[in-house]
């Protein structure tokens, strides 16, 4: 059985309502249950924070916690935290990045991120589907 931590970034508590034409009708709600439908037997945790510090602490607790595998969207932070590769440096669990969108066919300051080469792989532009990906293949590598 493995036990996944899915880890949201910021403003993705507001996925249904907020630009609804680059993020879709989808709400975090929706996709968290859709998650834990997919785990079947395996042990998912789902989390949202619109803070840095947040998603450090519990990136580092996600070790003493003996989490298989992270997914994580970290959205904005993507672009701007060291702080965040840092933390993934430093306790060495295994992670997928997620984003709803095609970063690459965003604005250029969104064509980098700080943790896509530390990733075992990354999932951009497909929306929800994206997390569904990413779960199915750390299920594959770590039940």
């Amino acid at each position: 059985m493995a036990k996944i931590l899915v880890i949201h970034g910021p403003n993705l508590n507001l996925l249904g309502t907020r630009e609804q034409p680059l993020y879709g009708k989808t709400t975090l709600k929706a996709i968290n249950q859709e998650l834990s439908r997919l785990a079947k037997n395996n042990s998912i945790e789902c989390i949202q924070t619109n803070s840095e510090l947040e998603i450090i602490n519990t990136i580092h607790d996600a070790k003493k916690r003996k989490i298989d595998a992270i997914i994580i969207n970290p959205a904005a932070f993507s672009h701007t935290s060291i702080a965040i590769r840092d933390a993934f440096l430093a306790v060495q669990i295994p992670f997928y990045e997620v984003h709803l969108t095609n970063i690459f066919a965003r604005e250029t300051y969104r064509h980098n991120s700080y943790l896509s080469d530390l990733s075992i792989g990354i999932v951009c532009g497909f929306g929800p589907q994206g997390y569904y990906a990413a779960l199915n293949a750390a299920l594959e590598k770590f039940s």
